[in-house]
Order: structure tokens, then C-alpha cells, then sequence
């Protein structure tokens, strides 16, 4: 594995704003070839720093319902399962989760029903939530001020050449080493063990 470098996230910025851009003309931008831009995709991709493309679509265009914030204050013992009923719902097309433990998310709802709508989503008691309606919305991915490296799952150290990555679960992580490695799949087997 290889630090990523200027090129890499230049083809990060490029996908944002276009994830359908041909290779080609990513290649053109960052003067390389196509096929070297499609390999630095596939590792990209192979490491977990491009997850899935997209497509954003504009709800409002398709009358889609109302657009609406929500933040919800749930028991902490219940954000995980919040977050994923939140995910889960058709409407819901944002979902954040604050330090302090809350849900905030942005939907489109049917206005007449969002109050009723909301206690049939989460699927814990005494959930608090406030409902903001949402006049405009822009959503702008940005890489603006972001790492050229990636962080050790571990240690929290840089990762660089010499650092090695794996997938645990479906989920990829990285590492500056391999004792790092070793001590973090150590202690996910022993917390698999005990669940």
C-alpha cells in the first residue's frame, strides 16, 4: 500500500462532482492514461476510501414530500439501532450522529404525517425529537483540507508504504504495521468472543 498523493485526491475531487466522468477525461485532467486512472480507482475502491458511487438525485423535481431536519435525542443505549431504523427508512436520505450520541438526519416526508411518521421509525422509547422544515438544501462533498494519508486503526499513526490494510467484516481497516494489525484483530476476536 501506497500514501495517497496529489493525483489521488485531485481523481477524489474529479468523482465528487461527476461520478459518472468517464476515465478518459479523468485521465486528461490529471495527465495520466486511462488505464492508470482506472487502477487508481480499483485501489481506491480496494481500500475502502471510495465506498460506492452515487447518484443525487433532486427530490423536489419529483414531488417527493417535504423536505425536513430532524434531530432526535435517543438513549444511549440505542443509537446504533436508531441509526440503522434511520437509514433503513425510504424517505431519509442524510444520517449523521453527533458526539453527544443524537441522530440528525434529513428526510422528505408527507408534512401531514411527519409526527406520526416519526414514532413509527425509531425503535427505542422516549426518543425526543425536533422537526426543522427545510426551505433549501445543497449537498457539496468536499475534500477541501482532507489528509493526504490515512490513519492507523490501531495506533492512530500516519500510514504510510509500509502499511498494510485488511477487511474484518466486511469493513476495511488500516494499519502502520503489522504488530498493529496483529493487536486490533486480537482484540476484535476477543470482543467477538465475548458478544
Amino acid at each position: 500500500m501506497r500514501d495517497l498523493d496529489e493525483t489521488d485526491m485531485e481523481i477524489l475531487r474529479l468523482l465528487g462532482d461527476d461520478a459518472r466522468r468517464p476515465y478518459s477525461e479523468l485521465a486528461e485532467a490529471v495527465d495520466l492514461s486511462g488505464p492508470a486512472v482506472s487502477d487508481r480507482v480499483e485501489r481506491l475502491e480496494e481500500t475502502g476510501i471510495i465506498e460506492r458511487f452515487t447518484v443525487a438525485v433532486d427530490q423536489s423535481q419529483l414531488r417527493a414530500g417535504v423536505p425536513i431536519f430532524v434531530q432526535a435525542t435517543v438513549p444511549a443505549e440505542t443509537v446504533s439501532d436508531c441509526k440503522t431504523a434511520v437509514m433503513d427508512a425510504d424517505a431519509v436520505e442524510h444520517v449523521f450522529v453527533t458526539a453527544d450520541g443524537d441522530v440528525w438526519f434529513y428526510a422528505r416526508a408527507q408534512i401531514q404525517r411527519v409526527h406520526e411518521w416519526l414514532e413509527g421509525l425509531f425503535p427505542a422509547e422516549a426518543v425526543e425529537y425536533d422537526v426543522t422544515l427545510v426551505d433549501d438544501a445543497e449537498w457539496t462533498p468536499s475534500l477541501d483540507g482532507t489528509a493526504f494519508a490515512l490513519t492507523c486503526a490501531e495506533c492512530g499513526n500516519t500510514v504510510d508504504n509500509e502499511g498494510e490494510s485488511t477487511r474484518i467484516d466486511g469493513e476495511v481497516y488500516h494499519f502502520c504495521c503489522s504488530s498493529c494489525e496483529s493487536r486490533f484483530e486480537s482484540r476484535y476476536d476477543r470482543l467477538e468472543e465475548g458478544a
